[in-house]
């Protein structure tokens, strides 16, 4: 049994990550309050594709072990079909290796429902959502190109404000190298690596932090 308060200083530069993100948020909703579509029971973001860091993983993994049991078990239920879906995505990318317009293009063009979405098209860990969640609805630099909702306002073509992904994916990578040096992990680079939600509320503790190869996990770069 892995004890969780060795790792727990770690969250106080993420939460500041995640605070930060909401503030931009918030700033660039108040500067195109017509272009921001987000309201409640929209989900659309929550059937976007996309991995979380190690840090990410640790800190839902927390709290989602803090839920009651039946939610739990259902999300856990949802996070089995999730990752079916993602491991037919994986193999349907490897017939573009090398061809990272065409990964990125298959995607954005793919939908899974994650598995914290409850049938009443809630989160039941939204306080506790990954920075990705939190910023969807707004303009995001993500490896050096802006990516937004398809259902908000923001016109192609147009400058606005931007939340830069990149830099915090580099923060989230220094704070996962620093977890898995903890955990005695010696291979670095593995703190590059994502791995999708389902993969991180299924995955025992001990085996986030020690960043093992999970299948449904993918590489930042993919």
């Amino acid at each position: 049994m892995v004890d969780i308060s060795r790792f727990s200083y770690l969250f106080e530069p993420y939460e500041q990550l995640v605070k930060e993100a909401d503030i931009a948020f918030q700033e660039i909703k108040g500067k195109y309050p017509e272009c921001v579509s987000c309201e409640i029971h929209c989900a659309d973001c929550c059937y976007a594709v996309f991995g979380i860091f190690f840090i990410e993983a640790l800190f839902l993994k927390n709290d989602f072990e803090r839920l009651d049991q039946d939610k739990k078990e259902e999300a856990l239920v949802r996070a089995k079909v999730a990752d079916k879906e993602l491991t037919r995505i994986q193999k349907r990318l490897k017939e573009f290796k090398g061809d990272p317009y065409m990964i990125n293009y298959i995607l954005a063009k793919e939908r899974i429902r994650c598995p914290l979405l409850s049938e009443d098209n809630e989160c039941i860990l939204y306080p506790y959502r990954p920075i990705t969640c939190r910023v969807y609805g707004v303009p995001v630099l993500i490896r050096g190109n802006v990516r937004v909702c398809h259902k908000s306002g923001f016109e192609k073509g147009k400058t606005y404000t931007t939340y830069n992904m990149d830099r915090t994916y580099k923060e989230l990578y220094s704070i996962s190298r620093e977890l898995l040096s903890i955990s005695g992990e010696k291979d670095m680079g593995r703190a590059s690596l994502m791995i999708s939600v389902a993969k991180a509320i299924s995955t025992p503790i001990e085996q986030i932090v020690k960043g093992v190869p999970l299948l449904g996990g993918d590489d930042k770069d993919s």
